[in-house]
């Protein structure tokens, strides 16, 4: 039975329909849009290392960058590139893999259920092989070596190091080179049977199309198997305090470059709740260090930051943590002027968070004019149990008082890490 949820605010609508196999189709209807957008996504990222798979009693445990890796061979066939099959209707394709989350996607401006065909048809049919996985092994090993050489990558996942002691989410997504040669195509067919099961995936599209067809076009082109149950994903105990105050590496750089990582310990809730958290963290530093922010002027009149400083927060069910970073001659000065700022609050004014408010009002509404941002957008809020439709009222509801609060346990320097990569001497 499809369901309809609209709001009145942002003038749109969502149908949704959960078919007899599980699988969770959501489609936004677009009028007079020229593209279309569609996106097949599964719960399972590189976080996803260790569980029991419905049905066993016993944990499976994987290498590192199995979910990647999955990814990466999806898109093989045998009878050749799935990415030539787009082409030829007109379409581009792409796909990612995060912590959480390994995606599939297309946008097009023409044969549209054609491709939503093509999409539904390659991610339900694996073709793994001794042979092409072997192949991939070299292909992946590349890749690795070099996220290893770029600085940037560097910096981030070192950031994380220093704030995680044993949470998956410090591993590169892609796992090491190591890891990535004890993957076979018995582990990534266990994995493709578990974590691809309609029941653990989500199909969104959007753009100016027929719903009633649409829906059509996925409920015959998807798996007709029954529902599995849970996926009893197992995640290590990971401590409250950070794991290393500071880490630091030396690479081909010309100015040193630097993450002040924040750890988030309030943790374990999706939902409304998080979404919550996650607006009240990204207020508060867009009041503290956002291009408008005073503190964001002192520090590039005083030649300590560049257009490449910049900050973010990753609120996810079961972890979270804030970075601020860029280019700096001297980070450590950086780090401490940022970390005094938290500590005296003097940024944190009522006139400040209504206008740093209505922005993000805004930022959200211009979302709605994009395909791709509505589809991204939605899939990341899915991934955390969170309705992309419950954005605003939330938003609506922070008050000043709640991002004081958030301020004040979350950007403190107990929680607080620094990753700085320095030029070779």
């Amino acid at each position: 039975m499809v369901q309809q949820v609209y709001d009145e605010k942002v003038r749109e609508k969502i149908l949704f329909e959960e078919l007899e196999n599980g699988l969770k189709v959501y489609v936004m209807p677009k009028k007079g849009y020229t593209k279309q957008f569609a996106i097949f996504a599964t719960r399972f990222g590189s976080n996803d290392s260790k569980f029991i798979a419905p049905g066993d009693d016993y944990v499976t445990e994987v290498p590192d960058g199995v979910a990647h890796f999955l990814e990466h061979k999806m898109f093989e066939e045998e009878e050749g590139s799935i990415f030539e099959k787009f082409s030829q209707l007109g379409a581009s394709a792409n796909a990612y893999t995060n912590f959480t989350t390994t995606a599939y996607l297309f946008s097009s401006t023409e044969n549209f259920y054609e491709n939503l065909k093509l999409l539904a048809h390659f991610v339900q049919n694996p073709y793994f092989t001794d042979e092409n996985v072997e192949k991939e092994k070299g292909i992946i090993a590349q890749e690795i070596r070099m996220y290893q050489d770029d600085p940037n990558w560097r910096v981030y996942f070192n950031a994380l190091e220093a704030l995680y002691h044993v949470y998956p989410v410090k591993k590169d997504i892609a796992g090491t080179i190591e890891s990535i040669s004890r993957i076979d195509k018995d582990i990534l067919y266990k994995c493709y049977y578990t974590f691809y099961h309609p029941e653990n995936m989500i199909l969104f599209a959007v753009g100016d199309i027929d719903v009633d067809k649409t829906l059509q076009v996925i409920e015959e082109n998807v798996r007709q198997v029954k529902k599995q149950g849970e996926i009893k994903r197992i995640y290590p105990d990971e401590p409250v305090e950070v794991h290393k105050k500071e880490v630091v590496q030396n690479m081909q750089v010309s100015i040193p470059l630097f993450n002040l990582a924040f750890k988030d310990t309030d943790v374990g809730f999706g939902g409304r709740d998080l979404l919550k958290k996650s607006l009240e963290v990204q207020i508060g530093l867009e009041m503290a260090v956002g291009r408008s922010s005073e503190l964001y002027e002192k520090l590039y009149q005083e030649g300590l930051v560049d257009s490449t400083f910049g900050f973010d927060y990753s609120g996810e069910i079961d972890y979270g943590y804030t970075i601020i970073g860029g280019q700096s001659k001297d980070p450590l000065k950086v780090r401490d002027i940022i970390i005094k700022a938290f500590k005296e609050k003097s940024f944190l004014d009522r006139e400040t968070f209504e206008r740093i408010k209505r922005k993000y009002i805004g930022k959200f509404l211009r979302t709605f004019n994009s395909v791709e941002s509505i589809a991204y957008s939605f899939i990341n809020l899915y991934m955390k149990d969170i309705d992309l439709m419950d954005y605003l009222p939330v938003l609506h509801q922070i008050n000043f008082k709640d991002v004081a609060e958030r301020v004040e346990s979350h950007l403190n320097e107990e929680n607080s890490a620094m990753s700085i990569i320095y030029p070779v001497k």
